[in-house]
């Protein structure tokens, strides 16, 4: 089936924009890809083993202790990179600098991690935006995301699967896990059935887990089988 109009039009507008303005690196400035080879490689990867929940380092394959004592509606988070200089640098260009043209390197690096952790789920659900900050940004960065690890797995993305209902303050101004959890607290409604689904709940960092949580909490009320968390990096 020959492409549509529309995306034949995209990717021969993009392949121009490529040849007059070509991507560079957004940590090295290097000519040629959004997120070089050399930067990746020089990021810092989580400590292994690490809990599978909250990434703290430990002597075994698992969760650690004071994961195994607090109830979760997560079965743990996937998260590729420790949120180091490069990491941080890709993470804010594409969540606060409109690079969108980065969401396809990230979102295909961290489909790569989910296939070599070897869990598997039916479809994938960004964590969504509530209605006023998608206003203001335009995109979710998380949707992209999701988009792209969707193409990579060959796996359905609910991108209205969760929506937020409790408008908050950015959980990046939050300064504990408390306050953290309460900013999120019954934030989350999941749209829909979700019944007997494995999801996997995409984001670009997890700093505590709180977001995820709330969002998992919400799946599994509307019947979900089990939630990972996914995401790029992880506060340490």
């Amino acid at each position: 089936m020959p492409p549509s109009t529309p995306g034949l039009l995209q990717r021969t507008t993009g392949a121009l924009v490529d040849l007059v303005f070509p991507p560079r690196c957004v940590a090295c400035g290097k000519e040629g890809a959004f997120l070089c080879r050399s930067c990746v490689a020089s990021a810092p990867p989580l400590p292994q083993p690490s809990c599978r929940r909250c990434a703290r380092p430990v002597s075994a394959a698992g969760l650690c202790e004071a994961c195994q004592a607090e109830p979760s509606s997560l079965e743990g988070v996937l998260s590729l990179y420790a949120m180091g200089d490069v990491i941080r640098q890709a993470v804010y260009a594409l969540k606060y600098h409109n690079l969108r043209a980065l969401a396809p390197t990230l979102g295909a690096l961290m489909a790569s991690h989910v296939q070599q952790a070897g869990v598997t789920a039916d479809v994938l659900a960004p964590v969504p935006l509530h209605p006023h900050r998608w206003r203001e940004r335009g995109y979710n960065q998380a949707e992209l995301l999701a988009k792209e690890m969707g193409r990579q797995l060959s796996l359905p993305v609910a991108s209205q699967g969760l929506a937020r209902v409790k408008h908050s303050q950015p959980q990046a101004r939050a300064t504990s896990r408390e306050e953290r959890r309460a900013n999120v607290e019954d934030a989350f409604l999941a749209k829909g059935s979700f019944q007997g689904q494995r999801v996997f709940v995409v984001d670009d960092v997890c700093t505590t887990g709180a977001t995820l949580e709330s969002c998992a909490a919400a799946l599994r009320q509307a019947g979900s089988a089990g939630v990972w968390g996914v995401t790029f990096a992880k506060e340490l």
